[in-house]
């Protein structure tokens, strides 16, 4: 799912294409991607956008009259800019918003059509979909002392919980633990002032990287190069690959679809964390350290 950062850098090439522009047309493709009645898509046809903005994951286009197009682009929804009247293909292709000098084209992978598009009527209306997290990069470190030990859960359950803290999700909630040497199974309410205080610098000091990282890999073009995989992270996505600072593997913990990276050496202490689903059949006999954890595996290889 596009988060923080790459919603930022997405924000800023629509702004160098559409603010100003008239919105000419919108054509909407999948019956699953409006999700609201009220007011009617046709309204913002032949307005001109005068406002961009960022809500947690959400791209928020205003046109005149206060009205707000909400992009959620979810796990695999992307945005392309193409030239003028650039045809809507299903399944992938969701919807398409017509400007004189091109179409933003909204596509998702996959058979699971997720991605939702709302359209609301001034700020009242973005307030009903905002959840309501802290905007990190503006907080101060007393906000997020507040916000991170509102209630007692693990940070990675805090980071991308995003009634909590804005615009985080599955992959750089790694970066950011990774970066801060602190287990993602800590709990919020046991952690020292000090720990606290090194991931909300960990915290600014990611996004703001990967917001810079992103803004040079795209330049002038529009991005089309959105994943949660990026070469750069150190942990996210790299499973069994060499930690950067320390040389130990990269180790998961699976949950659903998604999973959680970290590296044992620097962050717990080199004790492994347990993967549910492994652990329910392993019981007692889960390793605990990745020492352990090669031995079965090589032992698994030889039978």
């Amino acid at each position: 799912m596009p988060e923080l950062p790459d919603i930022v850098v997405y924000i800023e090439a629509l702004g160098t294409r559409i603010l100003g522009e008239t919105l000419a047309r919108v054509r909407i493709a999948s019956p699953f991607l409006l999700r609201s009645v009220t007011p009617p898509l046709e309204r913002v046809e032949g307005k001109k956008v005068v406002k961009l903005r960022r809500m947690g994951k959400r791209i928020c286009i205003g046109v005149d009259d206060d009205l707000w197009l909400v992009l959620h682009l979810m796990i695999a929804g992307r945005l392309h800019w193409k030239k003028p009247g650039t045809k809507v293909s299903p399944p992938r292709g969701l919807a398409a918003f017509d400007f004189r000098k091109g179409t933003l084209l909204w596509t998702e992978a996959g058979s699971k059509k997720r991605a939702s598009l709302h359209v609301v009527d001034g700020v009242e209306g973005l307030s009903q979909l905002d959840p309501g997290g802290l905007e990190v990069l503006q907080a101060d470190l007393e906000q997020f002392t507040a916000a991170l030990t509102s209630a007692n859960h693990t940070l990675k359950r805090a980071l991308t919980d995003p009634r909590l803290f804005s615009g985080i999700g599955n992959a750089y909630s790694d970066e950011i633990l990774f970066e801060a040497r602190l287990s993602p199974l800590a709990l919020t309410q046991k952690l020292k002032p000090q720990e606290i205080e090194r991931l909300y610098q960990a915290v600014r000091r990611s996004l703001n990287d990967w917001v810079d990282r992103l803004r040079k890999e795209t330049g002038d073009a529009f991005p089309e190069k959105v994943t949660a995989f990026r070469s750069g992270m150190a942990v996210h996505g790299r499973y069994k690959e060499i930690c950067p600072r320390c040389g130990a593997k990269i180790q998961r913990i699976r949950y659903a679809s998604n999973e959680t990276n970290y590296c044992p050496s620097c962050q717990t202490g080199g004790r492994l964390l347990a993967d549910r689903a492994l652990s329910r059949l392993l019981r007692e006999d889960w390793p605990k350290t990745p020492e352990e954890m090669d031995m079965l595996t090589r032992g698994d290889r030889t039978k």
